[in-house]
C-alpha cells in the first residue's frame, strides 16, 4: 500500500475514533475544542495496563491533594496553595480521561461510568469545600458551604435535564467543569501570591455560580414544560387513533 494512502487511512481512523470518544455527551463550553484535542492526544498515549477505573482513582487523588494543600497552607505556609494547582490538574487529567479511555478502547460501560462519574465528582466538590472550611477565617467558612450547595445545584440541573431530554451535557453555556477548574486553579495561584485574596475570589465565584444556576433552572423549567406539552399531544394522538 502506498505510504500516502496508508497515512490517509490512519488519519481517517483517528478522526473517527476522536468522534467516538466524545459520543456520550454534548459539549458547549468555550474550551471544548482545545480540551478535545488535548484529551485525544493523551488518550492514545495511556499505557495499556492503565484502566479507566485507575484514572478515576487518579482524579480522586488530585482532589485529595487539593484538600491537603488547604491543610498545609493553613498550618504551615500559604505557598502550599500551589499544591492545589497541581491537584486540580491531576483531577482534570483523571476525571476527563477515564470515560474517554473507555470509549477509545471500545469498552464503555455507559451507566456504570455515568454513575461512578457523578459520585466521584460530588465527593471531589465536598473535599474542596471541606478544605476551604479548614483554611478560611471563621467569617468566610460559610462560603465553602455555599460553593458546595451551588455546585450541587448545577449537578442536579444536569441530571434532570438528562432525564427530560435524553441528552447529557455537563456545561452551562460556555462554562463547564474545565473552565471552573481553570478558575479554581487561578484562585489558588493568586492566594499563594497574594494571601487573603481567596475570600474575595470565592465570593465572586459563588455569585457567578448562583447566576448560572438561576438561568439554567429557568431553562430547565422551560424544557420540562415543552416535554409536558409533547407528552400530552402524544397521548391525545394515541387516543384519537383508537
Amino acid at each position: 500500500m502506498p505510504e500516502t494512502l496508508q497515512n490517509e487511512l490512519i488519519l481517517n481512523e483517528d478522526i473517527l475514533k476522536s468522534k467516538d470518544i466524545f459520543q456520550d455527551r454534548e459539549r458547549t463550553n468555550i474550551l471544548r475544542s482545545a480540551e478535545r484535542v488535548a484529551l485525544y492526544f493523551l488518550v492514545k498515549r495511556i499505557p495499556a495496563f492503565i484502566t479507566p477505573n485507575m484514572l478515576t482513582g487518579v482524579g480522586m487523588f488530585g482532589s485529595l491533594l487539593v484538600l491537603l494543600s488547604f491543610i498545609l497552607a493553613r498550618y504551615i505556609h500559604t505557598n502550599y496553595m500551589l499544591l492545589g494547582v497541581v491537584g486540580i490538574w491531576i483531577n482534570w487529567f483523571g476525571d476527563s480521561l477515564d470515560g474517554r479511555l473507555a470509549y477509545y478502547r471500545n469498552i464503555p460501560r455507559k451507566w456504570y461510568g455515568f454513575s461512578l462519574d457523578i459520585v466521584m465528582d460530588w465527593i471531589s466538590v465536598v473535599l474542596i469545600g471541606f478544605g476551604y472550611i479548614i483554611y478560611a477565617d471563621e467569617t468566610y467558612e460559610l462560603l465553602a458551604f455555599t460553593f458546595v450547595v451551588l455546585y450541587g445545584w448545577a449537578m442536579i440541573i444536569s441530571l434532570i435535564r438528562y432525564k427530560i431530554t435524553d441528552k447529557f451535557t455537563i456545561d452551562s453555556g460556555i462554562v463547564g467543569p474545565a473552565e471552573l477548574k481553570v478558575i479554581i486553579a487561578f484562585i489558588f495561584l493568586l492566594e499563594a501570591l497574594l494571601p487573603g485574596s481567596i475570600k474575595y475570589c470565592v465570593v465572586a465565584l459563588c455569585v457567578i455560580l448562583f447566576i448560572i444556576d438561576i438561568i439554567d433552572t429557568n431553562k430547565l423549567l422551560d424544557l420540562g414544560d415543552l416535554r409536558d406539552k409533547a407528552d400530552k399531544a402524544s397521548k391525545k394522538q394515541a387516543i384519537d387513533e383508537i
